[in-house]
């Protein structure tokens, strides 16, 4: 039986992730966007819009993977909704904290290709206004924490590190897709 095989997109605020990953679902249907379990409010799409309730009853099951608070919401990776989105192909998570990943390296088994997507602050700032974001300040922050996040861990492993800001994003996700194809055919016997 081959490994199921999972991409994580880490980046700060506006560096493609939701981009890129619309770009692998056009190269290939199996990939597909990881809706993490959000608690709170403001922007769904992209989310399953969950409750404290819910939450609580993951955490007691111990099925939470990993979970963080930004821009007063709760975004979870919980168990269950990553088992439905490997029942369904290849998941794409979206993550802006390096603890985040090694969450879900170690949380949960499976062959995680980790990608680093990268655009300088002043490119955040304007493609954030550019898509009419009403809180820019706001993942200006993001981008600090994240631009932090990076500088703390120096350990971590990028499979793959793809500038933005000279990448296309067909380009990004068609390298993306060749690294899961060599990581399988690597796994194989």
């Amino acid at each position: 039986m081959t490994e199921k095989q999972g991409v994580i997109l880490y980046g700060p605020p506006a560096s493609g992730k939701d981009t890129i990953t619309a770009a692998l679902s056009q190269l290939a249907p199996k990939y597909a966007q990881f809706a993490r379990l959000k608690v709170g409010a403001g922007k769904s799409v992209g989310y399953r819009m969950g409750t404290s309730e819910q939450l609580h009853e993951l955490e007691a099951a111990g099925d939470v993977v990993y979970a963080n608070t930004r821009y007063d919401n709760t975004y979870v990776i919980d168990r269950p909704g990553i088992d439905a989105a490997f029942a369904a192909g290849v998941p794409v998570v979206h993550l802006g904290q390096v603890e985040g990943i090694r969450a879900l390296v170690d949380g949960y088994p499976a062959s995680w290709s980790a990608v680093l997507l990268w655009c300088p602050r002043e490119v955040t700032e304007q493609r954030s206004a550019g898509r009419g974001d009403s809180d820019t300040a706001a993942r200006l922050s993001a981008w600090d924490a994240t631009r932090e996040d990076l500088d703390a861990d120096q350990g971590m492993a990028w499979d793959l590190t793809i500038d933005t800001t000279e990448t296309s994003p067909l380009d990004a996700a068609r390298l993306i897709d060749q690294l899961l194809v060599q990581r399988a055919r690597a796994a194989s016997p």
